[in-house]
């Protein structure tokens, strides 16, 4: 064998010895990794217990903060809807009153309007009455009591 060839296998050997790590560091390393990846375990499964709970009260958060003020919202549109059913009943009443008023207005009138054709029917029987009884009234002809108009247009 060549002294150069042995020459370079040692170096070749003592490279890939250099190379090497050390079996403490790489214990060192995997214990490093062990202690992480349990660590890790450990906060998921903290994660796991406690997220069902904090998502819970995020979203009652979240709804407290939206619903909050459309109840309020709902709220004062039911105390509008409230009035404006109470202004509604009071006009209808009000209305109705009017109505009512209306036709007392117009029974009266009735009876006005009645009572006095009862009056013209009584003068007239007794204007009737009274020509019946004086033997009738003498009646002029209009035209015998003008002067004859178509005489005075012809001359």
């Amino acid at each position: 064998m060549d002294e150069d060839a042995i020459g370079r296998a040692n170096e070749r050997l003592q490279a890939a010895a250099e190379g090497r790590t050390d079996p403490a560091a790489v214990e060192a390393a995997l214990e490093r990794a062990r202690e992480g990846v349990e660590a890790l375990a450990a906060l998921a499964a903290e994660l796991e217990s406690s997220l069902p709970e904090r998502l819970g009260n995020a979203v009652q958060d979240g709804l407290r903060e939206q619903v909050i003020p459309v109840g309020r919202n709902l709220a004062e549109v039911r105390g509008l809807m409230n009035q404006v059913i109470r202004r509604l009943e009071r006009i209808e009443g009000d209305t109705l009153s009017e109505r009512h008023a209306r036709v007392d207005d117009l029974a009266l009138l009735i009876d006005l309007i009645t009572s006095g054709w009862k009056s013209v029917d009584e003068r007239l029987e007794q204007l009737e009455r009274n020509l019946q009884s004086s033997g009738g009234a003498i009646v002029y002809r209009i035209e015998d009591r003008r002067p004859d108009t178509t005489a005075g247009s012809s001359s």
